[in-house]
């Protein structure tokens, strides 16, 4: 009789082993553990105001915390500039799944924090410094933080990878290319591809400033968004709320009028001489159907240090909606290499 009690043993043994191979990267977390954010006042629903020093005084950021996962913890940056965390809301479909840590935010005038008019603080180098007030905030470091970027948030992540990849872990470049003047050409050829009257059409409103005339956001929702922004028949609530929440002076200042035209304060933003300088390990993600360049995000990959690349074939700019069948596995892959140290 003992030997079957030490096999039993050392079956029990393995199947231990197994089940904390299991929880390494939080996926078969307890659901009681995996919610439990050590609060012990009034419960907000992982909402965080974090105060936000700037040159011109303080302000507040509004945050929104989904999990607790000592190892990964991923802070989410919208694009816009100016827009909300809104349109990013399909994370919380596939990252609590895996027993991530991620956090929704809406950058500093944006609809759910602080909105100044000082036009002082609308530079890509003032949010550098506001996303490293938040990490701080929000106890991320080398060890766990994970920094996803969309389109404009994307230039922010390159930004603030520069500065401080040395607080990373994981750096993921989603849907934006390292230079607008190659954005710019890219744009150009998507032109070429529509409707001559339409593009004349939109260029000409432009031209005038007539942004807010109805046939201009119709020409642009028509010809232009549901081909590149969005491919989905209708809409999730989660783009519409980001585009009816959107700071347009904000994002006319630094993007220019709309996706459909390149302009204002980030005109000649241009990184790709810096990819190599980036070391941490890095995910570009493109999509088929693009405003931005798949060929350029794929190129990006092989000049940062430790670069991989993901293809959204059916997706557009938001394909974390419209390609989530290609989107999520390819992002929640690359964290989960990184986490096991395979990447």
């Amino acid at each position: 009789m003992k030997y079957p009690a030490v096999i039993l043993a050392f079956l029990l043994l393995l199947a231990a082993c197994d089940q904390s191979g299991k929880n390494k990267s939080g996926g078969d977390m307890n659901v009681r553990e995996y919610f439990n954010y050590g609060d012990s006042g009034v419960q907000t629903a992982g909402v965080k105001m974090i105060p936000i020093q700037t040159p011109i005084g303080e302000f507040k950021v509004w945050t929104k915390r989904f999990g607790n996962n000592p190892r990964i913890k991923v802070l989410l940056l919208h694009g816009g500039p100016a827009a909300t965390h809104e349109y990013l809301e399909s994370f919380e479909s596939f990252f609590p799944k895996e027993g991530f840590e991620f956090y929704e935010y809406d950058q500093l005038g944006s609809y759910y924090s602080d909105q100044p008019t000082d036009s002082s603080l609308w530079t890509a180098e003032r949010f550098v410094e506001e996303v490293e007030q938040v990490r701080k905030a929000l106890g991320m470091n080398k060890d766990n933080f994970y920094l996803y970027g969309n389109s404009w948030g994307g230039i922010l992540a390159m930004e603030y990878a520069l500065k401080y990849q040395a607080n990373l872990k994981g750096l993921i470049i989603s849907n934006m290319m390292s230079s607008i003047s190659d954005y710019s050409k890219y744009q150009e050829k998507l032109h070429d591809k529509m409707r001559k009257s339409a593009v004349d059409s939109i260029m000409d409103y432009e031209a005038k400033g007539k942004f807010d005339d109805p046939n201009y956001q119709s020409l642009l929702m028509t010809e232009y968004y549901t081909k590149h922004i969005c491919r989905l028949p209708e809409w999730p609530d989660g783009i519409n709320r980001t585009f009816k929440h959107l700071n347009y002076p904000v994002y006319l200042m630094m993007q220019g009028p709309s996706e459909f035209s390149v302009g204002g304060r980030l005109a000649n933003w241009d990184r790709s001489k810096d990819l190599p300088n980036i070391t941490v390990p890095t995910l570009t993600v493109g999509a088929t159907f693009d405003t931005m360049d798949p060929d350029h995000m794929k190129w990006m990959s092989t000049q940062v240090k430790k670069g991989k690349f993901l293809l959204c074939p059916d997706g557009s700019h938001m394909s974390m909606w419209d390609d989530q069948q290609h989107f999520f596995p390819g992002v929640i892959q690359f964290i989960k290499e990184v986490d096991d140290g395979k990447f």
